[in-house]
C-alpha cells in the first residue's frame, strides 16, 4: 500500500506539473528591459524541410535551362510555444531550450502583427534569393520597389535609458505596425515613393486621410496627422519605418511557397537552391547540407534567430554539414556546436561566394565564375 500511495503521489505531480503554466513558477531577466519577467514560452527546435520542391520554376524558353538536382538544401525551423512546469523543469538544463519572456517572443508589437511582418519578411527573403542567385548567374534581373508596409512606428523622444518610448509620432494613434498603405488623400500608394511624393508641400500638423489594409481587420479610413522628421525637422512624414518589401523582375516564370513559414531565414538557402537548379552538376556532392542565414543584395549573409535550437533540429535529423551565418559571433556559433553534438560539422560562411566554396571543398561541383561588372 506505501508503494502504490507514493505511486499515485508521483502521477498526481506529474500531471499537475504538466498543466500548471511556467509562467507561475519561473522568471527570468528580460534582456532589453533588465526586469525579471515570468517565463511563458521557450523556443525549442522545429523541423527540418526540404527546399527544392517549395521552389517552381516555369517555362525557362530560350533563356535558360534547368537541371533538376538529385541532392537538396535543407532549411530548418524553430518554434516558440507556451510552456507548463514540467517542461520548465525537463528544459532547464538544455542547450537547446531558450525560455522567453512575452516580451522577448513578441517585443512591442502584438503576435498578429508579428505573424504579418514575418510573412512578409519571408516574401522580400524569397525576392531576393531570386535576385541575387540569378544575377549570380549572369541573368538580367531588376529590383523594384514594393507595397508600403509599416515595420514600426516612428518614436520622437526615447526614455533616457533608450528601453521605451516617451513619445510617438502622432500616427500612432492611428496606424499600427503591420498596416499596409494603400490609398493617401484620393490617390492609389504603390511604392514608398509615391507616398514621399504624395507628401511633397505638406507640413507637420497637416491631416491626411488614409486608407490602410490592416490583418484580421481589412481596409480602415483613418485620418493621419503628419509630423516632422526627429533626423530632419525640415523634412515632414507620416512617421514610420517602411518594412522593405522589394519584388525582382525576373526574365522567366520562378516562385517560392514557404509551406507556412516565417521570416528571412531560409534566404541563403533558396539562394543556393536556385543556383542548384539552374546549373549542371551537384552543389551538394554526396552530402547532405541545411542552410540558414539571411540574404542580402550583396551576396553577404546575414545572422538570424534560434541558431542553438536549429542546430539541434539539424544534428537529430542526420544531416552531415549545416552552414550558419558568421554574423551570429563565436559565442552563438559555439553554443550551436554544443547543442548539436560532435557529430555535426557547423561551418560558418560570410557570404554566397563562401558558401559555395564550402560546397565545392565537400564533394560540390563548383558553378562558373561570378560574371566580372562593368568598368564605369
Amino acid at each position: 500500500m506505501p508503494l502504490v500511495a507514493i505511486g499515485m503521489a508521483a502521477v498526481l505531480i506529474v500531471s499537475i506539473a504538466a498543466t500548471v503554466p511556467s509562467k507561475w513558477v519561473a522568471e527570468k531577466e528580460n534582456r532589453r528591459t533588465g526586469v525579471e519577467e515570468p517565463v511563458p514560452f521557450a523556443r525549442v527546435p522545429a523541423s527540418v524541410q526540404s527546399i527544392d520542391d517549395l521552389i517552381t520554376i516555369g517555362d525557362l524558353g530560350d533563356e535558360a535551362t534547368q537541371f533538376p538536382p538529385a541532392g537538396d538544401f535543407l532549411m530548418v525551423t524553430v518554434m516558440a510555444p507556451e510552456q507548463s512546469w514540467l517542461s520548465w523543469l525537463v528544459g532547464s538544463d538544455d542547450p537547446a531550450v531558450e525560455f522567453l519572456t512575452a516580451d522577448e517572443k513578441n517585443g512591442p508589437r502584438t503576435p498578429q502583427q508579428n505573424r504579418t511582418l514575418d510573412q512578409a519578411s519571408m516574401r522580400t527573403s524569397e525576392q531576393v534569393a531570386q535576385y541575387v542567385a540569378l544575377q549570380r548567374l549572369g541573368y538580367d534581373v531588376d529590383l523594384v520597389l514594393g507595397e508600403v508596409l509599416i515595420q514600426d512606428m516612428v518614436c520622437l523622444e526615447p526614455s533616457a535609458d533608450g528601453v521605451t518610448c516617451v513619445q510617438s509620432s502622432p500616427s500612432d494613434t492611428v496606424l499600427d505596425p503591420g498596416d499596409k498603405i494603400l490609398v493617401v488623400d484620393g490617390e492609389e500608394v504603390e511604392t514608398v515613393e509615391d507616398l514621399s511624393a504624395l507628401l511633397a508641400g505638406r507640413s507637420p500638423g497637416d491631416l491626411v486621410p488614409m486608407t490602410i489594409e490592416r490583418p484580421e481587420q481589412g481596409e480602415l479610413d483613418v485620418m493621419v496627422e503628419l509630423t516632422a522628421s526627429p533626423d530632419d525637422p525640415d523634412r515632414t512624414i507620416v512617421g514610420f519605418f517602411p518594412f522593405d518589401t522589394a519584388r525582382v523582375e525576373l526574365p522567366f516564370d520562378m516562385s517560392i511557397d514557404p509551406n507556412g513559414v516565417g521570416g528571412p531565414s531560409a534566404g541563403l538557402a533558396f539562394t543556393l537552391t536556385i543556383i542548384d537548379e539552374l546549373t549542371e552538376g551537384e552543389l551538394t556532392g554526396d552530402t547532405r547540407v541545411a542552410v540558414t542565414g539571411t540574404i542580402r543584395l550583396d551576396g553577404t549573409v546575414g545572422a538570424i534567430g534560434g541558431l542553438r535550437q536549429k542546430a539541434s533540429a539539424v544534428a537529430q535529423s542526420g544531416v552531415d554539414v549545416f552552414i550558419v551565418p558568421a554574423a551570429q559571433g563565436d559565442d552563438d556559433i559555439a553554443a550551436a556546436r554544443a547543442a548539436a553534438g560532435d557529430d555535426l560539422e557547423i561551418v560558418a560562411v560570410e557570404t554566397l561566394e563562401q558558401a559555395l566554396a564550402v560546397l565545392a571543398e565537400r564533394g560540390g561541383d563548383p558553378i562558373p565564375a561570378a560574371p566580372e561588372a562593368p568598368s564605369g
